[in-house]
């Protein structure tokens, strides 16, 4: 597909689910702790800039996925700009155990959660995908499996492997 394909499909989609995009990303930016110093629109209109430029997706299902990863590399852009401008940052508390959710209290445990994310895409990227969706895009189990074309049962077991591999990775390194 062409770069100006690209364009035009992004452009295409874009409205049919704007409202959805907005509403994931109010949900996620409330809870990474993006406040006040990033809008949702913002949020929206920085992976909207991304999806236009991805290529390997044709349809609705691969641009909620990739919709799900750009949100991802706006909230961490966002969060590694907010740690820059600190100085003396503290430790990294990353909480994974609430209730199936992974909890991220700072920007630095945003910034951790993601490079960890990237390291167990080394070792499982279903599992780094799965995490993508289920945490950064806020799909339930049903809505993960629909995006990225696997069983709801392929979700449940990838969520919980890699948040205990997660909570490992994060718990040695915070």
């Amino acid at each position: 597909m062409s770069e100006p394909d690209l364009h035009a499909l992004a452009d295409e989609l874009l409205p049919v689910f704007y409202e959805d995009l907005k509403r994931i990303g109010r949900r996620e930016r409330r809870r990474v702790g993006a406040g006040e110093t990033m809008q949702t629109t913002a949020l929206v209109n920085e992976a909207y800039l991304k999806l236009r430029t991805m290529k390997g997706w044709a349809d609705d299902r691969h641009f909620l996925a990739a919709a799900a990863l750009a949100m991802r590399h706006a909230l961490v852009n966002h969060a590694k700009a907010e740690v820059a401008q600190k100085r003396g940052a503290g430790a990294v508390h990353v909480s994974l155990t609430q209730a199936g959710d992974l909890g991220v209290d700072t920007d630095e445990g945003l910034v951790a959660l993601s490079e960890a994310i990237d390291e167990l895409a080394q070792e499982s990227p279903r599992a780094a995908r799965v995490v993508e969706c289920r945490y950064f895009a806020g799909y339930s189990e049903p809505e993960t499996a629909r995006v990225l074309d696997i069983s709801e049962r392929t979700v449940r077991r990838e969520w919980t492997m890699a948040r205990a591999w997660l909570y490992r990775r994060l718990s040695v390194s915070g």
